[in-house]
């Protein structure tokens, strides 16, 4: 045997000491998750292995099955984890334990709220359940050797998480990764068989690997026996699965306390065989928002795991929810070249998305206060759907939830189909608006004359509501149009009468729009009469074919380059200042720009020159001042 080297000592990273003090300051409670943090880490060592050696048949050297096994010592206080894995090396024992070379350590240390049934789930979400060693153990003693390294390659780690680690270059016949926890007196219940093999039934019971632990019974003594099921969830038939295993077998996939709001088990039979089981959560994760974080769907191969980043088994604006596919047909060396380029993939994922909407179109009609409170969570995350699925976009859009100028609250409440049901016969467009924010939105200019005229209008303050309403276009033939863009279809606002006494107005104010723009230059496409004003003196409208200002600023802050595409700038001739103005008023340049700017500010575009509008606008109070006007 070739004898260890001599062991180098080495200080923690600093994230890593303040995770460990805070994770226990935090679980105290709740120190039984170490054993399910350790069996998944396992577990996942396992899987890794059978994956690596579809293409490298060597690494898992005839030795022993995949698995893992638990034992105590009572006399010595330890307990003992020992998978039959992939292993590491020694690099990889540093930067996998020794540092922390993860952006989401920080976002845990962040997350954990003192609540320990919380944040014990946080650990599973966030990477870092080694550390839960720690939460019983005065001494961690880790084994381990990666499959492709030989016998004398093995790494002996040991720590007792107060700041420093040593590590070792030892021995060990077998590949895989043996962690031996030192009990502290306090915790020795957890050197106890029933203990353990409670804990195990209670978290980890659905893996599907055997979890072994030694017999009890005095005629198998030193003999192995199995502690869990082993059997895949998803593979036995809905009737034999009680809710109360879906729920653990979800929060094994999610680390989510609370029950998923829809379960969803389904077995395909046919040409293409296979198992799906999705879980759609209560509440967002909290890696919701991170496109490039995805691990919501495990796919298997006749229940042999293959990957847990198989995004293309389905689309982004559905990457909250969890859970697995086992398909019979597929090939076991499955590569993510093959799963982009594949028939039955794509059929896969075609069913899996119908079904999810399906339930979601259910949910919608038959719970809807339930439903209310899934689009709280992800709706924004739904609409990406609308601009990403142009197959599924008809249900989409009966799924889109909005705020209108039918209600005074900011919650998205109004669904197109409602709109459509209330649309006076006359209307011939769904009206929306867009904006920054909710009260950016329901306080806009462009909203007097529909006001004005009991007309419903969207109030769409999302950042994706931009890219929604120009991918969906139009809703049962009505077309979607913006308020704040291109001309107005006055049939819908007035009435003959009011056509003709706007275009008298047009034609009374030619000269003073024309002076205007004259004044604005550059700043404007034109200046022209609204027929949308009733309450202000201005606004600034799109031109039909440009960008709106709300998609020109989005995409500014998204540091990408938009059109230069100048705003048109409406006036109410109806308005006291406008009636006051004329061609020739001695301030109608200051009164121009002014006008201009407030239009601007109106819907929440920076001024380019706040200063000068200051000066102008205090020049003009003063004026009024002395003059008594």
């Amino acid at each position: 045997m070739t004898q260890t080297t001599t062991a180098q000592t080495h200080s923690f990273q600093t994230e890593v000491k303040q995770l460990l003090q805070l994770m226990i300051h935090s679980l105290y409670s709740n120190k039984e998750v170490f054993l399910r943090e350790l069996i998944s880490n396992g577990s996942d060592a396992c899987d890794r292995l059978r994956f690596a050696a579809l293409m490298d048949a060597s690494l898992m050297e005839d030795g022993a099955s995949l698995g893992l096994k638990i034992s105590f010592n009572k006399n010595e206080n330890t307990v003992t984890i020992t998978d039959t894995g992939i292993g590491m090396t020694t690099d990889e024992v540093i930067e996998n334990i020794g540092t922390i070379a993860r952006s989401g350590t920080r976002q845990f240390l962040d997350a954990l709220s003192g609540d320990a049934a919380n944040d014990a789930n946080l650990i599973g979400q966030f990477g870092v359940g080694f550390y839960s060693a720690f939460l019983v153990a005065e001494k961690v003693e880790l084994t381990t050797r990666h499959a492709s390294q030989p016998a004398d390659g093995g790494v002996r780690w040991v720590s007792d998480g107060e700041g420093e680690y040593t590590i070792e270059t030892v021995a060990r016949e077998e590949r895989g990764t043996s962690i031996t926890l030192h009990l502290r007196d306090a915790d020795k219940e957890f050197a106890e068989d029933f203990r353990l093999r409670g804990i195990i039934s209670r978290y980890s019971d659905h893996i599907s690997l055997p979890i072994e632990m030694p017999s009890q019974e005095k005629e198998k003594k030193g003999e192995w026996e199995a502690v869990n099921s082993g059997s895949a969830l998803w593979s036995r038939p809905k009737n034999e699965v009680s809710e109360d295993e879906y729920h653990r077998f979800y929060q094994s996939l999610s680390y989510d306390t609370e029950a998923p709001l829809v379960t969803l088990h389904n077995r395909v039979e046919g040409n293409l065989e296979y198992t799906s089981l999705f879980f759609i959560p209560q509440k967002a994760p909290f890696d919701l928002w991170d496109r490039e974080q995805r691990h919501g769907i495990n796919l298997y191969v006749r229940r042999i795991f293959i990957m847990d980043d198989a995004k293309y088994l389905m689309p982004s604006y559905l990457r909250f929810v969890r859970g697995v596919v086992d398909a019979a047909d597929l090939p076991l060396n499955v590569s993510r070249e093959f799963l982009q380029n594949n028939k039955d993939i794509d059929r896969i994922r075609s069913a899996s998305v119908k079904k999810i909407l399906s339930e979601l179109s259910r949910l919608a009609a038959k719970e809807p206060e339930s439903y209310a409170n899934f689009w709280n969570e992800f709706g924004k995350v739904l609409k990406e759907g609308i601009v990403e699925d142009h197959d599924n976009r008809t249900v989409l859009a009966d799924l889109m939830r909005f705020n209108s100028t039918r209600s005074e609250e900011a919650e998205q409440t109004e669904s197109l189909a409602d709109y459509f049901k209330r649309m006076p016969i006359k209307q011939k467009a769904i009206y929306y608006i867009t904006a920054d924010s909710h009260n950016a939105a329901s306080t806009s200019p462009h909203l007097e004359i529909f006001r004005k005229n009991g007309i419903e209008v969207f109030l769409l303050s999302d950042p994706v509501d931009e890219w929604l309403v120009s991918s969906l276009g139009e809703y049962k033939d009505k077309p979607l149009k913006s308020v704040a863009k291109g001309a107005l279809d006055l049939e819908d606002l007035a009435t003959p009468e009011d056509r003709k006494a706007n275009e008298a107005k047009e034609k009374d104010l030619a000269e003073l729009t024309e002076k205007m723009e004259s004044l604005l230059g550059k700043h404007v496409k034109s200046v022209r009469v609204s027929q949308r004003l009733t309450d202000s003196p201005a606004c600034l409208v799109a031109d039909e074919t440009d960008l709106g200002g709300n998609l020109e600023r989005i995409l500014q802050a998204m540091g990408q380059s938009a059109p230069d595409a100048k705003p048109i700038m409406e006036i109410n001739p109806d308005h006291p200042l406008i009636r006051q103005l004329s061609p020739e008023h001695s301030q109608l340049e200051d009164w121009t720009r002014v006008l201009f700017d407030q239009a601007a500010l109106s819907e929440g575009a920076p001024l380019p020159e706040p200063a000068a509008y200051v000066q102008r606008v205090n020049d003009l109070l003063t004026k009024a001042t002395l003059t008594g006007n």
